[in-house]
């Protein structure tokens, strides 16, 4: 069986080099706007699916919540325990495997951080995994790209030098998916170039309010930026859910 591209790249040290310049401003922003949106009970439990190395689910964290967080990456989730606290916790964890059932009251998965698997059947199993997490009436929030924008907004080849490390990445998408292609020349590595393709799965907001509906999850509101505005089908440029397990 072929190999999922995800679980090398996202455990390699230049996913993390490529990433780390990532507007954390604009993402810890997003939150605080979110939770105020949400208006939680302190010291609710969160799960953040997909957390990598934790940034977010310690922004949760110290904002008075009991958080834990789940990846897939061992190096992710080795440097995200290292701030582990009575109310942090972090789990090696494969979300279309079970987790934890009827525990959290909040559910999060940030920054397109889903639609990587090759089957339906993986991205149900995931969907499952998170519904039976939650308690019943709890609340999950679904961050996504939205894909009538990114189809046409997306730059078709950039290049990129971070610590010496180049980085030509080349984008283009099919009916199905979207592609990113990282071609990585390091010359202080003895293997000098490398490559990775990611793909993200084209789902719609027809196709998450079907997949949840299945999971008896109920789309509740769909924002389309970050700064919670309305969605707009062309224009707004993510995709940003809230669905609620039903009691």
């Amino acid at each position: 069986m072929q190999k999922s591209w995800f679980k090398d790249w996202f455990n390699s040290h230049y996913y993390h080099l490529l990433y780390k310049h990532r507007d954390e401003i604009e993402a810890l922003d997003f939150i605080h706007k979110l939770i105020a949106h949400l208006e939680p009970r302190q010291g609710s439990t969160m799960l953040d699916v997909a957390c990598g190395k934790g940034r977010h689910s310690k922004a949760l964290a110290e904002m008075g919540y009991d958080v834990t967080g789940i990846d897939l990456s061992e190096e992710s989730i080795v440097e995200a325990k290292l701030d582990e606290s009575e109310s942090l916790h972090f789990y090696q964890h494969d979300m279309r495997l079970p987790f934890w059932i009827n525990y959290f009251d909040f559910a999060f998965n940030f920054f397109t951080s889903f639609g990587y698997f090759r089957t339906k059947r993986e991205h149900d199993n995931a969907f499952r995994t998170i519904a039976q997490s939650l308690k019943p009436g709890g609340i999950f929030v679904i961050d996504y790209l939205n894909v009538h924008y990114a189809e046409h907004n997306q730059k078709k080849m950039t290049t990129q030098t971070v610590e010496d490390i180049s980085f030509h990445i080349s984008k283009w998408n099919d009916d199905q998916h979207f592609y990113k292609q990282i071609q990585i020349t390091d010359a202080n590595n003895k293997n000098p170039k490398h490559l990775y393709t990611e793909r993200v799965a084209k789902f719609s907001l027809g196709d998450f309010t079907e997949m949840l509906s299945y999971q008896h999850l109920q789309v509740k509101e769909v924002f389309g930026d970050y700064q919670l505005g309305g969605y707009d089908l062309h224009h707004s440029p993510r995709l940003i859910i809230i669905a609620k397990k039903k009691d």
